[in-house]
């Protein structure tokens, strides 16, 4: 079944975080292939931007200014979008941000703001859009964790934390849609780092194994992905070995860390400056970005 592309002609898909980086890119291939596609984001002129892009090219994408990490926010606007445009058949949640901070260096604020939207807002939009498609029997929930959702990264405490939280998110959702008899599908990504800017200054020691990954290749293979209803994406294919060095003890991960460039690539991290007008409404300055 994974080589039939299903067709999602007509059909609405939601994305998170889908202003910019690959959210933006998922969106607009989504909408080429034929879909309705609804995009919430907390940058409204960037949200603006995709519209009229979108627009220009005969495409249908609207935009919704919507705080995923507000529990109220999501239901509201979950609200306002099925009355205006029906059911959600396809739900990516790919809004996420990073700090790029060692523990003891990130604020507390910070850690809060991470896990709410890292996290907790993957249960206020699958809450909210769950029951309906249980009830047409039908719809797919995307979950874009990382491959630091499979091994942490120094300097990645939050982020490593909320991406392996995303990741047994999605497998439990699994197991509990299949113990349902759901025909409703579930898909987790887990990427190395994308070149969407959210990661600007990451290094990586071998690029031939673990790539620096485009941020338009990426987004293809996610949508492929969900239109061949994979159970789960990692990329490259090298970061599949991490699955195995779970089994390794502690010292030999580490050893295999460094030596992979793992335990580095953040050395040199700058990340993306949040607008100053979104740093405001979240009450802290700080690195940010959308897969994300």
């Amino acid at each position: 079944m994974m080589n039939i592309m299903k067709d999602i002609s007509d059909k609405l898909v939601l994305v998170t975080g889908g202003a910019s980086g690959i959210g933006r890119l998922m969106a607009l291939d989504f909408a080429q292939r034929g879909g309705r596609v609804a995009v919430w984001d907390m940058n409204a002129p960037a949200l603006k931007d995709i519209e009229e892009e979108a627009a220009a090219k005969g495409l249908f994408v609207t935009g919704m200014v919507c705080d995923v990490s507000d529990r109220a926010a999501v239901a509201r606007q979950a609200k306002a979008l099925v009355e205006k445009l029906g059911p959600v058949d396809i739900l990516i949640n790919n809004a996420g941000i990073v700090s790029g901070k060692k523990l003891l260096e990130i604020q507390e604020e910070k850690i809060i703001q991470t896990i709410n939207v890292n996290v907790l807002s993957l249960f206020w939009t699958t809450r909210a859009f769950l029951p309906s498609m249980m009830e047409r029997n039908s719809g797919h929930i995307v979950t874009i964790a990382s491959a630091a959702g499979l091994i942490g990264v120094k300097g990645l405490s939050d982020y490593c934390a909320g991406k392996f939280a995303a990741i047994g998110f999605d497998e439990s959702l699994r197991m509990e849609l299949r113990r349902a008899k759901s025909k409703v599908t579930t898909t987790v990504v887990c990427p190395y780092f994308i070149n969407t800017g959210m990661f600007n200054g990451v290094k990586t020691r071998f690029p031939l194994l673990l790539p620096i990954l485009s941020s338009g290749g990426a987004a293809a293979r996610i949508v492929r992905a969900v239109l061949k209803n994979r159970k789960r994406l990692i990329m490259p294919r090298f970061v599949y070995a991490t699955l195995l060095v779970r089994l390794f003890p502690p010292g030999l991960i580490d050893i295999l860390a460094d030596f992979f460039g793992i335990s580095s690539a953040m050395d040199e991290f700058t990340g993306r400056e949040i607008p100053a007008a979104a740093s405001a409404r979240k009450g802290s300055g700080g690195k940010a970005g959308g897969e994300e």
